[in-house]
């Protein structure tokens, strides 16, 4: 009877989590400039933290944190906000310009462009190594960055099919297939069906550290975790990894700052 009446008892919902708020606030620099900050009360959240990126400047708030003592935190790294902010518009401002930008980023160097007229838009590698990009002066921005990007995840996935190969023995399975994608935080991903997502800015980044990417999200068909065995996976196959993730954590947010300035649009 007990377990026909516990059959027939509606079961108990669970708690609902908060729901993540968003709001923005103006706030005015040393200088005179009043920027917009993006607030956010987000209830995983454990401390007070403030961060900037090609977005632009974020404060987020535990659930128990005043607005008082946000507002109080903001002021006290003003200095921080501004140097932060600055590193960020100097990123902007290298965008592609026809017939101007002298050269691109890829595999962790400058490479020089060089820029012609031509029937046809097309970016490519010139005998010395150098980039090389034709475009007639009727095409518009548009098409130039349409182009660019091309060029990249074709460059990216070259290194990709180089490296892949060599890793595929001792996993259960290959990727289903390979995207890339323009990101703000994360540099890979491994779907549920498979799917293997990668950060197109890595393209820019030393090809060390892009393998080692590569590797970390391939190591996920064996652990979906952090585990010590999933980076013991990662250790047997790419002993350097720590290096590189390292290198990742200092660059990455020029990184993908660069990306998003050449592509913008």
């Amino acid at each position: 009877m007990g377990s026909l009446f516990r059959l027939f008892t509606p079961a108990r919902s669970a708690p609902k989590t908060p729901a993540i708020q968003r709001d923005r606030l103006a706030f005015l620099l040393d200088d005179g400039r009043e920027i917009t900050v993006q607030r956010v009360r987000d209830p995983r959240a454990r401390r007070i933290r403030l961060a900037v990126d090609e977005r632009g400047a974020r404060l987020t708030l535990p659930l128990r944190a005043s607005l008082v003592a946000g507002d109080r935190f903001l002021r006290e790294h003003h200095d921080w906000l501004a140097g932060q902010l600055a590193a960020q518009a100097d990123v902007a401002g290298s965008g592609l310009v026809r017939m101007a930008t002298p050269a691109l980023p890829l595999r962790g160097i400058e490479l020089p462009l060089r820029w012609d007229g031509g029937r046809a838009t097309r970016l490519v590698f010139d005998t010395d190594g150098s980039l090389r990009f034709t475009t007639p002066a009727s095409a518009g921005d548009a098409v130039l960055r349409r182009v660019l990007r091309d060029f990249y995840e074709a460059e990216a996935r070259a290194d990709v099919g180089r490296w892949l190969p060599k890793y595929l023995s001792g996993l259960p399975r290959a990727p289903r297939r390979i995207v890339f994608k323009r990101t703000t935080s994360l540099w890979g991903s491994l779907a549920p069906d498979g799917t293997l997502a990668l950060d197109l800015a890595l393209v820019l980044a030393p090809p060390a550290a892009f393998e080692y990417v590569l590797v970390h999200e391939l190591c996920h068909l064996l652990h979906a975790d952090h585990s010590p065995r999933f980076w013991a996976a990662v250790e047997a196959r790419y002993p350097d990894w720590r290096d590189q993730r390292d290198s990742l954590r200092h660059a990455g947010r020029g990184l993908k700052g660069r990306l998003r300035a050449l592509l913008a649009g």
